[in-house]
């Protein structure tokens, strides 16, 4: 099939988002929901006169709201470190375990709300209730997430068309299956691919007909970085293993205008893979036309 590069290429979409793809709020608001009561219970500091031994008393008290603390400067790790500016000495915080009945400890956790503003943040009055505050925060965090999800979003499109065309999820396509997986479920020898062994190497689908096994990856770009030339570089050298082995065959769906300024790499891997394909492809029926 003779097809036209700067043709298929111009179809390539700017977007596949779809409303869930900018903020997941249910994960925003299980988060928060599971730290309300500490957050709650912070929400006493607010406007504080006396802010660190009201602060040291309350984590005597309730040593738990340590937990909220990360997420309140936009973390999402548990152990936080910190080098101290007048000694050099590296702080270790753990907001999971909770500090024994220590003078010391309640120091040291009340030097770090200081030193990382959170106090000036409560004293002052700047916000108002924490769960509001950490509701933002996680929402911001989540937004972090969208590269993911645009990953996503292609495997989940790709695998509509692969069942519309009437394969069946674990009998004859599966997700996410590795070289080795592979090789034994199918009696394949794709050692090419794997540089014998030494490579660990997960196609996004593996589609299974009468005649044949094949390896699929699927990927969207909305943006241009240096992945994709590498990308395209490295899918070409797959492309051309997979010629080596009897009854395999590597399939690559991709799209997005984040191609277009990388399209040189894309054209030579599109001009060396004869199974290289897109949205405009998918829709056009070209799944049930290779996997027969």
């Amino acid at each position: 099939m003779n097809r036209d590069f700067n043709v298929w290429l111009s179809s390539f979409r700017d977007s596949i988002a779809d409303y869930g793809y900018y903020i997941d709020f249910a994960k925003v608001y299980r988060n928060v929901d599971g730290i309300k009561v500490e957050l709650n219970i912070l929400n006493s500091l607010i406007g504080s006169k006396n802010i660190k031994e009201d602060f040291k008393s309350l984590i005597k008290r309730y040593p738990e709201v340590l937990k909220c603390i990360p997420l309140l400067l936009a973390v999402r790790a548990k152990e936080i470190y910190c080098q101290d500016e007048n000694g050099g000495y590296l702080y270790h915080f753990d907001f999971e375990k909770y500090p024994p009945n220590s003078q010391a400890h309640y120091e040291r956790y009340s030097y770090f709300m200081e030193h990382t503003g959170l106090f000036d943040l409560l004293e002052n009055h700047i916000i108002n209730n924490l769960v509001d505050y950490a509701t933002g925060i996680e929402t911001g965090l989540d937004s972090n997430g969208r590269k993911n999800r645009g990953g996503h979003l292609m495997e989940d499109l790709l695998e509509s068309f692969i069942k519309k065309a009437g394969f069946i999820k674990d009998e004859s396509y599966f997700k996410e299956m590795k070289i080795k997986d592979i090789e034994k479920k199918f009696h394949l020898d794709l050692s090419a691919i794997s540089n014998k062994g030494k490579t660990v190497k997960r196609f996004d689908f593996v589609i299974k007909t009468e005649h044949a096994v094949y390896g699929i990856e699927t990927n969207f770009y909305a943006s241009s970085g240096s992945k994709l030339n590498e990308t395209a570089r490295s899918y070409k050298q797959i492309s051309q293993e997979a010629q080596k082995i009897n009854n395999f065959t590597f399939v690559w769906f991709t799209d997005g205008k984040g191609w277009l300024d990388a399209r040189n790499n894309l054209e030579e891997t599109f001009d060396a893979m004869e199974h290289l394909y897109n949205i405009n492809d998918m829709e056009n029926g070209i799944i049930k036309e290779v996997f027969k």
